[in-house]
């Protein structure tokens, strides 16, 4: 087994709840994890890992307050224009996946000024799921398949999990060896269900604004201890 996992994805969930503690509206809990997103990515980078991906904005995301959605919107424009710097220095490619096209034109315009800025960088590839549902994302690469069919690009018969994966958004990228999800709760809610099939999964307590690269290394250890037999017995692996 790889003692390091080359892909990490993470569901950063708790910021309301952190920002509730302190007696702070939800929008204070987001603003303070982008100190989390910055460690976890120069951290990974750092490690040698080669993509991280993280639960930026689901599309069930939407039905928040519209106040919490624009609050969101516009911390992500200026995120992104703040960490281009940071994200050069530390050689990290940004990427995106998920339904794109329907974000505020500020942020989509923001989103493709920072991904056009940092793709020579070649040390990772932090991907951000932005409007992203797992299920839109399968449901709408089996309508380009479909497409292609009575194009005539394809015939269903050549259709495997190769091609199929060919039609994700995160096609070119591998699977995630594990999966972070903060606050305690220990569900997948909509992330990546086809891409985690075989992800170890790794739950803490902490909220995402209290997640520091001694828990992102506290996970990788937790995963480093597991045994990964893909449907095999313990002895076919020795």
């Amino acid at each position: 087994m790889d003692l390091l996992p080359q892909h990490i994805a993470i569901i950063m969930d708790g910021n309301g709840r952190w920002a509730k503690k302190y007696g702070k509206p939800r929008v204070f809990g987001h603003r303070n994890g982008v100190k989390a997103v910055r460690e976890s990515s120069e951290s990974c980078a750092e490690l040698g890992i080669k993509h991280l991906t993280l639960y930026a904005f689901s599309t069930e995301n939407w039905k928040r307050p519209k106040f919490e959605v624009n609050a969101l919107m516009s911390l992500l424009v200026d995120t992104l224009k703040n960490e281009v710097e940071t994200l050069n220095k530390n050689n990290i490619k940004l990427n995106a996946i998920g339904d794109l096209s329907k974000l505020p034109s500020k942020s989509y315009s923001a989103l493709l000024e920072c991904i056009e800025l940092t793709k020579n960088n070649t040390r990772m590839t932090l991907t951000l799921a932005l409007n992203y549902s797992s299920r839109w994302e399968i449901i709408n690469a089996v309508k380009n398949i479909g497409r292609d069919i009575e194009a005539g690009k394809i015939i269903s018969d050549q259709i495997d999990s190769e091609l199929f994966e060919t039609y994700l958004d995160t096609a070119g990228i591998p699977d995630p060896e594990l999966l972070i999800r903060t606050s305690g709760e220990k569900r997948i809610s909509n992330y990546l269900l086809y891409q985690l099939a075989y992800s170890e999964l790794y739950f803490t307590d902490l909220y995402w604004p209290d997640f520091r690269k001694e828990d992102l290394y506290k996970a990788i250890i937790d995963y480093q201890h597991r045994e990964r037999r893909f449907g095999k017995t313990s002895e076919q692996l020795t």
